[in-house]
């Protein structure tokens, strides 16, 4: 974007780009998300920083700042929840404390989470202050603003967005169905959703996964069911009969309407997620290569013991679990006496210990729950739930209510209870908050004091090796994350990219990892000509891995998908008359030298360039 004459043709070379990958076209800008990018360089070249700061640090201090405002969204929804300042620092303290669980930004910084999340925690803080019973109509104005802008965003800077969007919807839905909000307030987040998402269809090139989304259906048949419903006067039998009806009726046309609109929308973005989703639960079994690779990703395995344990060193998970068990009954308490016809009053006080009437509080309740559900199954989606473990359990240790709660069901009679409550959530989170700084803080410090460096030579004379020997039109094929970093630090052509929402590129990524199986020369031949490449790279790591987790590893994996080795009682039968292509190619004997020429190897990588061969040879 830097480099173009203008942004318009930078952004027209983005979308057509045919310089990446091999005798491929793609729109970079919709298939990798590149939206933050091209706002980073309006905002470099529009503000003067290319006199004063290199590029690079320019976009790490955006993802920096951006983080920042992570952060504070954090500490403004837990001060709004618990109503002091307290609550948002010991968030701030949980959060920096458990960063190993909280975010990826220290080792991954252009991950489109670290983009995306911090605008959806503005829209949390945002959604939390326009639930709130007691809200202003300047405030609730200003908070409806700030959450239609930062729900359009997010959606922009992250492809599953709108996933989570969906379990916000269904939050919101269930804190509607159990009357514990105005209709009216919850349906007006629902429009700011159509609207977020027909923009971002109109704007992301006519993205055609955002009208099949799960979000959109949700959303247009809870409308469609407001429409249909009654006027019955609440509390009666029919109310209830309603209710239930009501609540049938959205779930049936949320999936009718999805089928619907897969049907008629062409689409194929995102639906190997369907698939993955099938196995991961035992719904399904298969021996495709890349649905059992992504199986055996760490991210993507249940949560190991580790996590927890981090999360109670730091006192933050006991806290967590006491604070949503006191939430959830008091919830159910307050459901129940609706249900029951009995009127609630409308305004809570301190004195009725009644922390479940509160409409913001029971959202949180829920959709922490539903986040936390998905968190216990994948591992890589606790950088959604333990930021929000953090907010809730510091709201919860510092709000009075709370502890009235506690105390109202204990019956505690012999101190006065608002008094007790009182000073509890301000000795509570004190206590917690210096044992964190007599344990933790020296380790901090510490660690801001380590100065780390990047060290792979092998991976740098590979680079630098490339840059000064390969031509300029060459075309380079190995696995995809290699291939990634070759056209980052290159820019030269690859034949796959370390991408898995392009059904292409899904295929061109198992048909490339080939030369880790146990196939013979020709088929590897014509599998890398037939994507043009003009030369391989074997990686010794994966050639010779040795996994931990047994059938997880690449040459395990593709042997299961070709049917070379069938696993019986434990024993390994091999069924292919080659050996594996990546050892048998550094021998350097017939058939493998009359394809492939090695140019040049170090200890982690051997290059061979692709011969052009005239007749094949037995």
């Amino acid at each position: 974007m830097l480099k173009a004459p203008s942004f318009e043709r930078g952004v027209y070379e983005l979308t057509h780009n045919n310089k990446t990958v091999s005798l491929k076209t793609i729109n970079a800008v919709q298939q990798m998300s590149l939206y933050p990018e091209l706002i980073a360089s309006v905002l470099y070249q529009a503000t003067g920083s290319n006199e004063i700061i290199e590029p690079v640090y320019f976009y790490i201090g955006i993802v920096f700042g951006l983080q920042g405002i992570y952060v504070t969204a954090l500490f403004v929804t837990s001060w709004l929840m618990s109503g002091t300042w307290l609550a948002g620092m010991l968030t701030v303290a949980w959060f920096i404390i458990n960063r190993v669980d909280t975010t990826r930004i220290e080792y991954s910084i252009p991950l489109r989470e670290n983009w995306a999340l911090p605008y959806f925690a503005c829209q949390i803080a945002a959604l939390t202050g326009y639930l709130k019973s007691n809200l202003n109509t300047y405030g609730e104005r200003f908070c409806y603003l700030l959450m239609s802008a930062s729900t359009y965003t997010f959606m922009m800077m992250w492809e599953y967005s709108h996933y989570l969007l969906f379990l916000q919807a269904i939050s919101l839905f269930l804190l509607d169905s159990f009357s514990l909000e105005q209709s009216d307030k919850v349906h007006e987040v629902y429009k700011i959703y159509i609207f977020s998402l027909f923009l971002g269809y109109l704007l992301q090139f006519e993205n055609s996964a955002l009208l099949v989304s799960p979000l959109l259906s949700l959303v247009v048949a809870l409308m469609l069911a407001k429409c249909l419903q009654l006027n019955v006067k609440k509390g009666t039998f029919i109310a209830k009969i309603m209710k239930v009806i009501n609540f049938y009726l959205v779930c049936t046309l949320t999936v009718t309407l999805n089928i619907i609109m897969k049907m008629f929308v062409p689409h194929r973005e995102n639906g190997h997620m369907l698939k993955f989703l099938e196995v991961k639960f035992g719904l399904n079994m298969t021996k495709n290569f890349t649905m059992n690779w992504l199986l055996c990703q760490e991210s993507l395995q249940a949560p190991s013991q580790d996590f927890f344990l981090r999360l109670t060193q730091s006192s933050l998970l006991p806290f967590y679990i006491l604070v949503l068990i006191i939430c959830f009954l008091s919830m159910m308490q307050v459901i129940f006496r609706r249900i029951g016809g009995k009127s609630l009053k409308e305004t809570i006080t301190l004195e009725d210990g009644r922390i479940g009437g509160r409409p913001e509080i029971i959202y949180h309740v829920i959709h922490t729950i539903l986040l936390g559900s998905l968190a216990m199954v994948i591992e890589g989606l606790k950088y959604l739930w333990t930021p929000y473990v953090c907010m809730l359990a510091a709201f919860g240790v510092c709000s009075p209510e709370l502890w009235m709660t506690l105390f109202k069901w204990l019956r505690l009679r012999t101190v006065h209870p608002v008094l007790l409550a009182l000073i509890l959530s301000m000795a509570v989170p004190t206590i917690i908050g210096l044992s964190l700084w007599k344990e933790f803080f020296p380790r901090l410090m510490t660690e801001l004091m380590e100065l780390q460096e990047f060290y792979d030579p092998d991976t740098v004379e590979l680079m630098t090796w490339i840059k000064r020997q390969a031509p300029v039109a060459a075309v380079f094929a190995g696995s995809p994350q290699l291939m990634g970093a070759i056209k980052l630090c290159t820019g030269w052509m690859v034949t796959s990219l370390p991408l898995y929402n392009d059904d292409d590129l899904l295929k061109r990524n198992e048909n490339i990892y080939q030369i880790y199986s146990k196939r013979s020369a020709e088929d590897i031949y014509k599998i890398l000509t037939s994507y043009k490449a003009n030369y391989l790279i074997v990686e010794d790591a994966i050639c010779n891995e040795v996994g931990t987790t047994r059938g997880c590893r690449v040459k395990d994996l593709l042997d299961i998908a070709n049917g070379h080795v069938v696993c019986e009682e434990g024993d390994k039968l091999t069924y292919s008359k080659y050996g594996r292509f990546c050892h048998e190619v550094k021998i350097n004997y017939s058939p493998y030298v009359n394809y492939f020429t090695r140019v040049y190897w170090n200890r982690s990588y051997f290059v061979y360039k692709i011969n052009t061969v005239i007749s094949f040879q037995s």
